[in-house]
Order: structure tokens, then sequence, then C-alpha cells
């Protein structure tokens, strides 16, 4: 698989957003907006891309990142997170967004499916995902999360019988444990894999390919700039196809 990163990707954690009010809206030393985005985990992989993107347009753009997992970020925007921007991966967590209020007029962006990764090396000795029946070391996300729903169907689909050590909240999570090496397994996006590059062994799940999942992104409904939000929006559903490519995305048609 194409190695477009050399380190694994690392959870991002939350960012300082405490405010609405205009005068945080801007980078004081250069008087660029700055566009808010709440951002699925698996998609912190496009960020260096999409923000040098968002500084060649007209109107230069600043981003901010806050990425995590999908459910997460949903709940986060319903509490009154201040964002401008919500990309989820699955349609099911944008479709909660959209019940609450939040967002609107979202799009279909691309699409990923779910691979299992091993340390390099494979010390746990896995080659297939039946092999995980009589392992008790590797993980996955928790089903509350897009890509936990995910592997829940995957596992049913394939009639397997498995007790993951721990269920993590978002993909990146699962993806550290496998790099660091406390796990001997886990199931992460197709992206992840890509980001992880050397420091991990990819291995197909069967069936996969009928669970994958969309990510999506809609401007929110509360958003303190929300024409600049949909100019980034503009630029990830319309001309980012080969950077999704790239990061082991499916661009949609």
């Amino acid at each position: 698989m194409h190695k477009k990163l050399a380190a694994a990707a690392v959870a991002a954690t939350g960012l300082a957003l405490s405010s609405c009010s205009p005068d945080t809206s801007t980078t004081p030393d250069s008087g660029k907006t700055s566009v808010r985005l709440l951002a699925a985990s698996s998609t912190r992989v496009i960020n260096d891309e999409l923000e040098k993107r968002a500084l060649k347009l007209g109107n230069p753009l600043d981003l901010e990142f806050q990425n995590g997992g999908s459910s997460d970020l949903v709940y986060k925007l319903r509490e009154g997170t201040p964002a401008d921007l919500l990309v989820t991966a699955s349609r099911a967590t944008m479709n909660m967004a959209i019940k609450d209020g939040t967002v609107q007029d979202p799009k279909v962006l691309a699409t990923n499916i779910m691979v299992m990764v091993v340390p390099q090396g494979n010390p746990g000795n896995i080659h297939s995902i039946k092999d995980l029946q009589n392992e008790d070391r590797f993980v996955l996300c928790d089903p509350q999360v897009p890509c936990g729903e995910i592997s829940s169907h995957i596992i049913e689909e394939n009639g397997l019988d498995v007790q993951p050590a721990s269920q993590e909240q978002q993909v990146a999570d699962v993806l550290g444990k496998v790099v660091s090496g406390e796990a001997t397994a886990g199931w992460v996006y197709s992206t992840d894999a890509v980001a992880a590059g050397d420091d991990v062994e990819v291995i197909k799940i069967p069936n996969a390919d009928k669970f994958a999942n969309e990510i999506l992104g809609g401007v929110c409904v509360e958003a303190e700039h929300p024409q600049e939000a949909q100019k980034v929006l503009d630029i990830l559903a319309d001309d980012f196809d080969q950077t999704w490519e790239d990061y082991g995305f499916k661009a949609t048609d």
C-alpha cells in the first residue's frame, strides 16, 4: 500500500474552542479568517493538505482542527462547541447532527474500508481474521463509533467469535496500540494503514468492501463563518479527489 506518511497517526486532542465572539475568528498576525472544523479521527491524515489548499484561496483561510470520534464530535456540537464545519465518518452520525439541527445540507466526500493491521514483524503471528478467535490482545473500535459499528457488521458477516482486549473511542487509538506493540492486531481504516507506513503490516479483511463507510461534510447551522466553511467543503467535495486517493480513501464520483 502506498506510503504517504512516515509516522503513525496520533489522535488529536481537543482544541481550545471556547468562544464564538468575532475577536477570536481571525488570526491576529495575518488577519486571515479562521475556520473551525470538527472532523472524524480517520480524516486527520488530510489536515495538512487541506490547510495548504485553504491558504491558496483568493481570500486565504486558516483552519483549526478538532479531530475525534464522530459520535463525540456530534455530541460536542450539540452541546455548543463552536464550529463552522462538521466532517463525520458515517452517514448515521451525520444524520444525528441533522436531527439535532446543528448541520445542514451535508455532502458525501469519500469512502473508506476497514483493514487489519499488525505491528511490523507480526509478533503475534496473525495472518488472517480467523487467527483472532484464539487471540486476546487485539483491539477494535467501540460499536458506538463508526469504525466499531462497521467492525461489528464485518464480524457478523464473517461468522467470527472474537473477544477484543479493548474497544476504543476512535480509530487513532486502535492504531496507536498496534504501533506501540500493546496490541497484536487491530482493525482500522485503510487510510490509517497508509498513514502508519512501515510501522504496520496490512492484512485484508474478507467482505470489508460490503461495509465501506462514507465520509460526509456539512456546514454548521451556527457557523460563525458559513461562507468560508462552504468554500472549505467545496474543496473537499469538488477538487480533492487525488488527495483522497493518495491517503487511502476512495473519492466519490
